[in-house]
């Protein structure tokens, strides 16, 4: 039985990747900054240890890392690539300290490449930190999350009966949800042997927008009809999501999803047509405020 430490536990991928490890009959120490919130109640009724961690508080870090085995760890886009940066690599000298046995990070596939998105250098900044660290580190790169598609203009677009997406129709793009790297990234830690040393990038499936309105429709069952978004307007919201998306459209994500599902099938991988079925799409799309969505 392991003792994993998992920061960004009450978040989308820390969450899932709790839950695999306390399915598995792993100890989980969930790490957030806020262990009064609903989601951290939700995590000790599973069984989980939630213990407060900031990453701009060394201290805290040391505190919560003291005795784990090992560590997943993801970082946060929301306030900026310097303040990534130096949260991560605060985490990772935390872990180093801490002399943990394996490091999990949860990085985003292809960010060991020349992508000139900003938060993917920023990613690939932690991710040289880590493999520099002296610490056993295996780096995952999930593709684009499937659960964004339920939430920001994508569920304001649906309300309308519109799929409203920054790619041609007929560009593949390679998903996974939250559920799936959770999943993944539980089997990294459980078999450090095999995983130590390695950087995987991870996805489940890889859809057109224009196959993927047709997936949604039917999970709504209502029309819905696809609408390319122009980077230009992307642009004026943000530049970091224009450049990511201008990347999905010339380079793609190329993730060999049939290998995946080949060699790791206790994932137990889940396509866009089961993740968008399983919505609550008439929750989803109720206006009203949005719970927030994954990073990419």
């Amino acid at each position: 039985m392991l003792t994993v430490a998992v920061t960004g536990a009450t978040g989308a991928q820390g969450g899932a990747t709790a839950r695999s490890l306390l399915a598995a009959g792993h100890r989980v120490r969930a790490l957030t900054r806020r262990p009064d919130s609903p989601a951290a109640d939700t995590l000790r009724a599973l069984g989980a240890e939630v213990r407060f961690a900031d990453f701009d508080d060394r201290s805290s870090l040391d505190t919560a890392l003291a005795g784990a085995d090992s560590l997943f760890a993801v970082t946060a886009i929301e306030a900026g690539g310097e303040a990534e940066v130096r949260q991560g690599t605060a985490l990772v000298d935390a872990a180093a300290a801490a002399r943990l046995g394996h490091v999990v990070l949860t990085s985003v596939a292809h960010a060991d490449r020349d992508t000139g998105v900003p938060h993917y250098e920023s990613k690939r900044t932690i991710e040289r930190h880590l493999r520099a660290s002296g610490t056993p580190w295996t780096v995952i790169g999930p593709a684009a999350f499937m659960d964004n598609y339920a939430g920001g203009w994508t569920a304001d677009g649906l309300r309308e009966g519109t799929f409203a997406w920054p790619m041609p129709a007929d560009r593949p793009l390679a998903l996974i949800s939250s559920r799936d790297i959770g999943a993944f990234a539980a089997l990294a830690l459980q078999r450090r042997e095999d995983f130590a040393g390695l950087r995987v990038d991870i996805a489940a499936d890889e859809r057109t927008p224009g196959e993927m309105t047709g997936i949604l429709a039917a999970a709504l069952g209502r029309p819905v009809s696809y609408e390319e978004v122009p980077l230009a307007y992307v642009r004026t919201r943000s530049t970091d999501l224009a450049a990511m998306f201008a990347y999905f459209t010339t380079s793609g994500l190329d993730v060999d999803v049939a290998a995946l599902h080949r060699d790791f099938p206790e994932v137990g991988w889940h396509g866009f047509p089961d993740w968008a079925h399983a919505q609550d799409w008439t929750a989803i799309l109720t206006p009203g405020p949005m719970p927030e969505a994954a990073h990419h």
